[in-house]
């Protein structure tokens, strides 16, 4: 009981949570140090006690109150919250009393003769509780004694938990036990206590559980999340929660930040799929890895995670994502960087393209020209290889990329198509077909006579054979006498070129050709024909001193008919046949072919020659026609019936004399 009547002894009991203290304890009065005694002390002076083992720290005080009142108001003790306590209104003569009345707070909470009442007051409870008795005297006469006021001491069945975590301060990463204090008093000892541990409003574990420990794998640092635990009783229900706490983690810094590639610096190929791989030697909790490419703001991608690695895939890569890589770790404690290194892919050569370059637009043979092959694309180096009708002319290499050239001194051979090839290992490409043609200087030409006899007759047929036996087609001949051009012809396909000529007198000496196809004239050798005259010919020169003016009355009868048919016929005399000469034109020069001053030389119809006598006059007619009329010498028959026909058509003409006939010409 919390009080009793002066005189009276009250005996106090330490006990500590393992059971009453029998060895020596520290007892105090009004915190006044006692003389140490057992764990059971009789005391009989009012006032504030406590108690100390040597396994424990100072007890709750218990107030107990020794009053001289005649009246007291007892309550039970100890009293814990929710416990029921016990009100006994005691009197020093119990006898005399009929009625006892108790109050809480001056409210009337119950009345009995002998009885005692039952109050759950709770933990710190400032109700104040007193009582009443009441009698009679022997005259009959009532009377009444009240108690002093009374606070009934109730004390905590548990305190607040308290959430601890141990280590105090874990590394992230690093298992923690949280553990959720608070204590029974020994005389409660055999209450059961339940516990629970919260992160936030989310309950950890499995929830409520008798153990007052939690264990944690792994403890990582979340910001400023909140942890706290719940403390209750089963019988009674009490509820009691810790105050929130933080757990402060410690974050190891990354260090040592490194970059890697899949596939490995220097085997990336254009179109393949590039890995980087970003790991920390050390760090705790989340990290955040971000990629990056020198020169560009933006990052290639970001992760965050709780590992000390990750990657970022980028897909087909192409030559101009090549550049200078780094990546970046961080876990609050400011980004850390690796190396840069550099990721230049490596791509296939593109199919080159094949140029010819020589001096002129048309090559010549002799000429040297400059096979020139490149690879718009490709990594580095590049070997180029050449060919002329898929047959290997040659090689080369170009280190630094870009393209190669093969020079090419050209004969007639080399006329066809060309390609090239590039190779840098990654890929062989092959460029499309070039063709080259060739274009052959002529060479000296052979002129060939047929007949080929060195004497000719007059009125024979005579076929100058002309040929260069090298050059590209086409071919222009010409063919000379004595320098003076007789003609030319074109050998559309090469080969050679004939020029037919009827032989007269004048036609002895020297022959040649040249030939020309845009590249230079060449001329050839000289052929000497020497033409002598037959019997006939001496026959027509007597006759025509003879009959003179009868055959140039008949040849002028002749010009009139031809005229008289449209065609174009042309007398011409001449004094002394070595006297004349066709008029010169120049030779082939190589800057192209010669072109005559005057059109084709007339050949000759027929002619009169009185050879060996050179005052006689000789006439020739010539006929300028689109086909080839071969000459014909007519002879003076006095037995020509035609005779008369022609000395009739040679009247009307005058006769002149011979030297003013040569004047005339």
């Amino acid at each position: 009981w919390s009080t009793a009547f002066e005189g009276e002894t009250v005996t106090l009991f330490c006990k500590d949570h393992h059971s009453l203290a029998w060895e020596y304890v520290s007892w105090y009065h009004n915190e006044t140090p006692l003389r140490k005694q057992s764990g059971r002390l009789q005391i009989s002076k009012s006032g504030h006690y406590r108690c100390k083992t040597q396994r424990s720290s100072l007890s709750d005080p218990v107030h107990v109150q020794f009053l001289p009142d005649w009246l007291v108001l007892q309550a039970s003790h100890p009293a814990f919250e929710r416990d029921k306590v016990v009100l006994r209104c005691r009197g020093k003569e119990e006898e005399d009393i009929m009625e006892r009345t108790y109050y809480k707070n001056e409210e009337k909470i119950g009345s009995s003769y002998n009885s005692n009442i039952t109050v759950y007051p709770a933990f710190n409870d400032d109700s104040t509780y007193r009582c009443t008795a009441s009698g009679m005297y022997i005259l009959g006469m009532s009377w009444t004694e009240t108690s002093r006021p009374l606070k009934i001491q109730v004390q905590e069945l548990f305190p607040s938990p308290v959430l601890t975590a141990s280590p105090s301060w874990p590394i992230e990463g690093s298992p923690v036990t949280l553990t959720c204090e608070t204590w029974l008093p020994p005389l409660t000892s055999h209450t059961r206590l339940q516990f629970c541990f919260f992160k936030e409003h989310r309950a950890l574990g499995a929830g409520w559980s008798n153990s007052p420990e939690l264990q944690i794998p792994t403890m990582w640092s979340e910001g400023a999340a909140s942890y706290w635990c719940q403390a209750r009783t089963v019988i009674p229900r009490i509820l009691k929660t810790s105050p929130r706490s933080q757990i402060r983690v410690h974050r190891v810094p990354v260090s040592d930040v490194n970059l890697e590639t899949q596939p490995p610096v220097g085997q990336l190929i254009e179109g393949e799929d590039l890995v980087l791989i970003c790991s920390v030697a050390a760090g705790t909790g989340t990290v955040t890895f971000s990629w990056h490419r020198e020169g560009s703001e933006r990052s290639l991608g970001r992760k965050t995670q709780n590992a000390l690695s990750a990657e970022l895939r980028i897909a087909s890569v192409r030559e101009q994502d090549a550049g200078r890589y780094y990546c970046a770790a961080d876990n609050l404690d400011g980004p850390v960087l690796s190396k840069r290194i550099r990721i230049t892919p490596r791509v296939p050569v593109s199919r080159p393209v094949l140029t010819i370059w020589g001096p002129r637009s048309q090559a010549v043979e002799g000429d040297v020209v400059e096979l020139r092959c490149e690879a718009q694309r490709g990594s580095p180096p590049i070997l180029y290889r050449f060919y002329h009708e898929d047959v290997p002319l040659g090689s080369s290499s170009a280190p630094s990329g870009g393209e190669a050239s093969l020079n090419l001194s050209l004969t007639a051979e080399h006329s066809g198509n060309y390609s090239c090839e590039a190779n840098n290992s990654l890929r062989v490409q092959r460029s499309k077909m070039v063709s080259l043609s060739i274009t052959v200087p002529v060479s000296h030409p052979v002129l060939t006579l047929n007949p080929d006899v060195a004497q000719a007759m007059v009125g024979d047929v005579l076929e100058l054979r002309c040929e260069a036996q090298r050059g590209s087609p086409p071919i222009l001949y010409w063919f000379y006498h004595e320098d003076v051009i007789l003609g030319n012809t074109s050998a559309p396909f090469g080969g050679g070129a004939s020029f037919n000529l009827s032989l007269t007198t004048e036609h002895s000496g020297n022959y040649s050709c040249g030939a020309d196809n845009g590249l230079g004239a060449q001329s050839s050798e000289t052929v000497s024909l020497n033409i002598t005259g037959g019997l006939g010919v001496a026959v027509i020169g007597c006759l025509l001193s003879m009959l003179g003016l009868a055959a140039t009355a008949a040849l002028v009868g002749r010009f009139r008919t031809q005229r008289k048919s449209g065609g174009c016929l042309c007398l011409a005399l001449w004094g002394n046949p070595k006297e004349h000469r066709e008029r010169s034109w120049p030779r082939p020069s190589s800057t192209g072919p010669p072109q005559p001053t005057q059109s084709e030389p007339l050949q000759p119809l027929y002619s009169n020659v009185s050879p060996g006598d050179d005052d006689l006059v000789y006439s020739q007619i010539w006929i300028r026609q689109h086909r080839e009329r071969s000459p014909e010498v007519k002879r003076a028959d006095p037995y020509d019936p035609a005779r008369q026909d022609r000395e009739e058509a040679a009247e009307g003409y005058e006769n002149v004399p011979c030297t003013s006939l040569a004047l005339d010409h």
